[in-house]
Parts: structure tokens; sequence; C-alpha cells
């Protein structure tokens, strides 16, 4: 829900409002429903509006408190901010509008920079202290909502994108190595706090930064959950287990009905997004609006899971819309879906879901989706893997079935200047699975894939592609209870019927048994999979582009042997090798970034 910008300087000198403005510009697909500026002494604050929750003017942004001492911009929603706003007004609170923006800048006001503890949701603010001159920003627990941050000597500034930033001018667009190993290691992921520039990095998720008016600044991270199994749940049959997830999940569905503008569902067919729809038919929702998008078979690779999607809509009375995209659109839209894009992303539902967005957004302004079910519940093919291994073994079997590349690998392909000295993705998750609190080595994995690779790949990817087009994405899933509970979870549960096993039990209970008993599917894309027809021509036409030739990110031998055979080289996880390397420089160009 909404674009947020700003700025604060740490010299002595007024902050830019024109640079705001130029950021807010940027920011306009994401919020169309309105606009506004602040600025004040060093700190200035921009805000684009999508009209959600309280449709009048009062819920407008940058909003300052009644009482002159705070003004802040907010971004995304805080699903229980009616009931916060009722424990508010008992300790003496008054409100002036019924926007869930103005219960944030209360609650802060209350509770300090705990108020996150309070808040159900997804988020990311700035709030400005007058009297202290000290800025604070915040970001969700699971990081659905972004916020990049560029210093330069002696200023701040932050968006809820990459690309407003860089309307703001003076960033460093240098690349940083250590993410470009990152982005070649782990299928286009890059970990906060990193991004592919040097100059821009985003604050992690869970986190307060508290920046002070002489540019120092401290972090908390106010939440992290333990892989472990906990007292309260001991003995638990895995049928309680089961009824346990559902009511989670249940109530994580309900808490993203909450809006002023009808709330519709993204909907594959597959046993997330159907379990969302269920559950709200179960609730009494009746006429609720669902979408999904197909493609045109390349390659003999079908491209769409209608039948799945028309059987869950046929059974739950749904309000459906299919769209099926032939291929000669894709290479079109993609122009539109990296423009698009804060960060490089080479997966192929990029596309899928700036398509599908653009289209459901001329009907709803909310959807729910059902992205972050197989990180949390383990319902990817590694997992058992992963399960039968030890901690201490446990990095490098991770390694050897998540990464697309070796470190070798890597060194082989990058400009020999942009290859760090060490294997900095392999190092990273070393570090991660030694952290204290998680039980086993699954659990670790687990812990890795949700708090770090389902953040930076597709919650970024979902977020990015429907704020494009000021459409709202809700992730049931990353409900931050039902991820407690999940971690909590035995992993042999999780790891049943194929994995999400907790999660498939719970479905039978609501839907069809071949929605449940389905081969997992994904949000096909042949026509970039397979490298046809306009997709290609493009991506030869971004390689032997001038702006790729001066970069030279590539060693020029491996850039001809892909392009020699388009569809032959593959990663270790059977991602489309051409395509990363592409997708890279395709985005560099897109963005005018000229290092």
């Amino acid at each position: 829900m909404c674009g947020l910008s700003g700025e604060i300087r740490f010299d002595g000198r007024p902050a830019d409002p024109t640079a705001v403005e130029r950021m807010n510009e940027q920011l306009e697909g994401r919020g169309p429903d309105g606009q506004g500026t602040w600025h004040r002494g060093p700190v200035a604050l921009g805000h684009r509006r999508l009209k959600i929750i309280d449709l009048t003017d009062r819920g407008a942004q940058p909003m300052t408190d009644a009482r002159g001492e705070l003004t802040g911009v907010f971004n995304g929603c805080v699903y229980n901010y009616p009931e916060l706003r009722e424990e508010l007004r008992a300790l003496g609170h008054r409100f002036e509008s019924t926007s869930d923006t103005e219960v944030v800048l209360k609650a802060y006001r209350q509770w300090g920079t705990d108020c996150v503890d309070h808040f159900k949701g997804m988020f990311a603010f700035a709030i400005a202290e007058h009297r202290t001159g000290r800025l604070v920003l915040a970001r969700d627990r699971l990081g659905i909502k972004p916020l990049y941050l560029a210093h330069t000597p002696g200023r701040l500034r932050f968006a809820s994108t990459l690309p407003a930033l860089l309307a703001a001018g003076d960033v460093d667009t240098s690349l940083d190595p250590a993410a470009l190993h990152q982005y070649l290691s782990w299928h286009a992921t890059v970990a906060a706090p990193r991004t592919v520039l040097n100059g821009v990095r985003k604050l992690p998720p869970a986190t307060v930064r508290v920046v002070e008016p002489d540019g120092t600044h401290r972090d908390h991270c106010y939440w992290q959950p333990s892989y472990t199994r906990r007292d309260e749940y001991a003995g638990m049959s895995a049928d309680e287990w089961r009824d346990a997830v559902l009511e989670a999940l249940r109530t994580a569905v309900r808490r993203r009905m909450v809006a002023d503008v009808p709330v519709g569902v993204l909907l594959s067919g597959g046993l997330d997004s159907s379990l969302i729809v269920a559950l709200l038919a179960d609730e009494g929702q009746r006429g609720l609006k669902t979408f999904s998008v197909g493609f045109e078979s390349e390659g003999g690779e079908e491209g769409d899971e209608f039948a799945y999607s028309d059987l869950v809509a046929g059974e739950f009375g749904t309000d459906h819309r299919r769209l099926m995209v032939p291929s000669h659109r894709v290479s079109t839209a993609l122009e539109g879906a990296v423009a698009a894009m804060s960060e490089p992303m080479i997966s192929h539902d990029v596309v899928a879901f700036h398509l599908l967005a653009e289209q459901v957004s001329k009907e709803v302004k909310v959807v729910q989706s059902g992205q972050g079910a197989d990180e949390v519940f383990a319902g990817y093919h590694w997992y058992p893997r992963l399960a039968d291994t030890t901690r201490e073994d446990e990095p490098r079997r991770y390694a050897d079935t998540y990464f697309d590349r070796s470190h070798d690998d890597v060194a082989r392909i990058l400009r020999p200047d942009l290859v760090p000295g060490h294997d900095v993705s392999g190092r990273f998750v070393d570090a991660h699975m030694a952290v204290p609190g998680a039980e086993t080595a699954l659990d670790a994995a687990l812990r890795l894939d949700t708090h770090v690779m389902l953040v930076d790949d597709p919650v970024k990817r979902v977020d990015n592609m429907t704020m494009a087009w000021g459409l709202e994405a809700r992730v049931p899933f990353l409900d931050h209870e039902l991820v407690e509970l999940a971690a909590a979870c035995p992993p042999e549960l999780k790891l049943a019927d194929g994995g999400k096993g907790v999660l498939k039990a719970a479905g039978r209970k609501l839907l069809p048994v071949e929605v449940v008993d389905r081969p997992k599917g994904y949000f096909p894309v042949p026509a970039i999979r397979h490298m046809a027809g306009p997709v290609l021509q493009r991506v030869r036409e971004a390689l032997e582009a001038p702006e790729a030739r001066r970069r030279g990110l590539f060693r020029p031998s491996y850039v001809s042997e892909l392009l020699a055979a388009p569809d032959a080289h593959r990663t270790r996880r059977g991602n489309n090798a051409l395509w990363q390397i592409a997708l890279l420089e395709i985005w560099l160009q897109t963005h005018g970034i000229k290092h």
C-alpha cells in the first residue's frame, strides 16, 4: 500500500525537497491515488498513496501527529490496526482518521521503537522526531515491504524502490563483487543488506534503525523465531498439528481481508492459493474474485495450469478470470517487468506476475497470494536431501543442493577484478547455519530459506510486480504467528507426503483431492525457459550492446559459448545460464547504469 521516500542530512544543510519529489515521481505506480511531501530542516519525506484503508484525505501522508511532534510515512498494512486503535484510545490517544498510518504514529508515541512488537502485518516506515532530529526506519518481520538506502557523505536517502533512489541522483552505481557472487550462486538472490550496486543497501527484515542527527545509527533486530521443538507443543499428535496449522492459516487469511476496498486472490490452482480460496469461502465470502495466468507452450512444455484453477474456482463459486498470454507478448512485457525490478530477478514468473498484475489491478486493488508456503512448510524437492545430514555437514550439503554454481565456476564467468578472493556466498551460508536456535540441519536450512532467500527472491518479486500497477499483494503464509508455529513443527511432519505434509493434511479437510495430491507445479513461462523467438533476440541485443561490451562483466568466451547454444547451458539448479547473465545486463541497461 504505497511508496515512501525521504532524506536526512548530517552536514548542517537543509534536506533537498526536489530530490524527494523526483523519488516520489518514480514511485507513482506504487501509489497512483495521491502524493505528498514534507520537509523541515535536515529531514524531508515523500509519499505516494494507494487508497485501501481510510479512503478520505484524512489518511493522506506524510502524516504529522496532532501534537506536532512526529511526522511519518508508511507503506504496507497493519492488519490489527482496529484493535490497536482501541487499545491506544484506552491509553488516552485521540484519532482524527480511521487509517492504520495514524495508528502507527500513535503506537510510536506510546511505545517508541517497541511499537513494532505490537504490529501484525507488512510494513516499512520512516518517522521523524521533530524535537530530537532523530529518524527511525523500520521493516516488517519477513521483509515483505522493501526499504532501500543510499548513504553519501553527509546524507542518507531512502525509498521503497532502488530506481527511486537512482532518480534522486548522486548514487554510487559501481558493482558490488560480493553481491554479484551471490547473484550468480543463488539464482539472482542478493541477501540484505547488499544490492548489486555498491551505493545502495537494504534495511534487513525485522529491523528498526534509529538514525541520529550526527549520522550515527543503531540497529535492533526485533524478531527471530526459534527453529526448535517448544515445550508448549510437546506431545501433540499429527492430527493436532494439522488442526493447529489450519487454524493459524485461517486467522492469517482472515486478517488479510481488512480493507475498505474489495480483496481478491491470485489463484494458481496449487495447494497454497487454493487453500486461501477455500478458507475465505469457509468464512462466508461470496463472489470472491480470483485470477489466473497462463502462457503458450514452447519446447514441448505446457504453459498453464488452468485445469486446476478452474476446478478450485468451480468448487468454491468464485468470480474467476483467466489470462492467456501469447508468446509474442512475453518479450514486450519483459521490458516493463525489468523496469519494475528494484533488483535483477531471473525467475520466469516475474513476467507472469507483471502481466497478471496489470490485468488484476483493473478490477481490484488488493489480492491475497500463496507465496512462502514452500519455504515455511518444506515444500521443495531438495529438503529431504538436507534432512538426513548432520549440522556440521549441513553448509556443504546445502551448497551442493541449492547453489547454482561453485565459487570456482563463478570465477570462470566474471571479469577477474570482480571475483572476490574467497567464496563469499559459501561463507554466508556457513555463518548463518552456525547461529544458535535451529535444532536440526533441516531446521537450519528452513530458517535460512525463510528469512533470507525467500525475502530477496519470491517476496521481492511479488511486491515489485504487483505494486508497479498499484496492486497490493498480501501473503498469509508469511503471517509471523503462522511462521512461528511452522518453525516449531517437527520436521518429519513437514517432510511427509512428499513435502508440506502437515499443510496437505490441512488441505484434505477443505479441498478436492485432485488439488492436494497433484504434482507440484511452478509458474511456467516456456518462452523464457527455452529462450524462444523474440526473448532470445532481446537477450542477444543486450549482451552485444555497446554498454555491455564497455562494462565487460563476463568473460567474452563464456558469453559466446552461451549464445552459440542458448538452451543447452543450465546451472546446477536447472536455470538457463544465458538468461541469468543476460537479465543482469538488461536490468543495468534499463536503469541507465553506466559502470
